[in-house]
């Protein structure tokens, strides 16, 4: 935006900037935090907090250091009150946990390690964070997000407090830090409706059953690799000879990918879907809604514990619903979710949720070019 414009916007900036940063003690950080609200806004090729300086009539680059860098206030309370505002205003279809990548230079930077960089395609000096978004066909937003701290961090500690990072802040794989984001929100008391999200969560067994045990509903991205067993499938129970404990109940078929027991559906079963209209028109594919029942050693793990442990497991594996999508002139399915919603669920309804992704992929991209989310150079954990 042109300093004009942003100018003409005072007013109602300076109504939300009292909104979100009403947690604020001090009139100098509400302040300083519209004005760094301003210089995000303001069109200019970085938005660093040196050239925005530079180009807001009244900033100060000390001072927005200071508020951004050190200055002692809560992100929280901030972080709620927009996650409340915005969701008021879209009323999401589905929640979206999604990660971001920042490529940067050096060891300093908090969380900046050697990793894979969605950003350039392969492993990189990166930070990335974790971030759930509320999202709809034509609109979307983060509502929490955190930084991930890779385990190299926690094995330095004089190196976390160099960047600032608090003592209770400790490794966590990403899916963990998914179910945290996803607690805080519901402890802001915001209604989650589905959760969504890419393949990198969704082949996380401790993932989905965590959202299982919060009774959250999802619809989660496959690589096509994970095991299952069909519907039918029944475990078989060895006869007890009387010496030792019984052996448990087994399945006589080893499981198979769920990309081979999509590829075996019949073709008919597969129907015409259109989810969203595209830049170059409807976007329609085929799609098919499957019952299966999730194998491997952490599904295995899993379904144990919940059948009362070893010895009371029953052997009989949960059943979930697979959707799976066949391309026209493709030779097989080349697209799997898994979901525990049930398969009466409209198809139309999962292909929607399933394919809501990506708007989180356009969030980025408007936060990276509009608002410079990948330009802040501080180094510090608050920052």
């Amino acid at each position: 935006m042109k300093l004009g414009e942003v100018e003409r916007l005072r007013g109602e900036l300076a109504e939300f900037v009292a909104d979100v940063f009403g947690s604020l003690s001090r009139r100098d950080q509400r302040r300083w935090g519209e004005c760094y609200l301003r210089g995000l806004m303001l069109d200019g090729r970085r938005k660093s907090v040196q050239p925005m300086a530079e180009r807001l009539p009244d900033g100060n680059m000390q001072a927005l250091q200071q508020f951004v860098n050190q200055s002692p206030w809560d992100p929280l309370p901030v972080r709620r009150r927009i996650a409340e505002r915005l969701s008021e205003v879209i009323t999401p279809d589905v929640w979206v946990v999604d990660d971001v990548s920042f490529p940067k230079c050096g060891r300093a930077s908090a969380g900046v390690a050697r990793q894979y960089c969605g950003a350039v395609g392969k492993r990189a000096n990166c930070q990335v964070a974790v971030s759930v978004h509320a999202a709809t066909d034509t609109a979307s937003c983060p509502l929490n997000w955190q930084l991930y701290l890779p385990l190299e961090w926690t094995d330095e500690p004089d190196r976390c407090r160099r960047a600032g990072v608090p003592d209770d802040v400790v490794h966590q794989e990403k899916w963990r830090i998914a179910l945290g984001l996803l607690d805080s929100l519901a402890e802001w008391h915001l209604k989650v409706p589905v959760v969504v999200a890419d393949a990198g969560y969704g082949v996380s067994t401790p993932f989905r059953l965590g959202l299982e045990e919060r009774g959250l509903s999802y619809v989660l991205a496959l690589t096509g690799k994970e095991v299952a067993h069909p519907e039918d499938a029944e475990p078989h129970q060895p006869a007890y000879g009387g010496l030792g404990p019984p052996t448990l109940p087994r399945y006589r078929t080893p499981p198979r990918a769920v990309s081979a027991l999509a590829a075996e559906t019949d073709v008919d079963r597969f129907a015409k879907v259109t989810w969203r209209q595209g830049i170059k028109g409807a976007m329609t594919s085929r799609f098919a809604v499957l019952t299966v029942r999730p194998a491997g050693k952490q599904s295995l793990a899993a379904a144990q514990e919940a059948g009362g442990g070893r010895n009371q497991w029953d052997g009989v594996l949960p059943t979930q619903t697979l959707l799976a999508e066949w391309p026209d002139g493709q030779d097989a399915p080349t697209e799997y979710w898994i979901s525990n919603l049930p398969a009466t669920t409209p198809v139309a309804d999962l292909v929607r949720w399933a394919k809501m992704r990506w708007r989180i992929e356009h969030d980025y991209r408007e936060l990276k070019h509009g608002l410079g989310l990948d330009h802040f150079e501080g180094r510090t954990w608050r920052g």
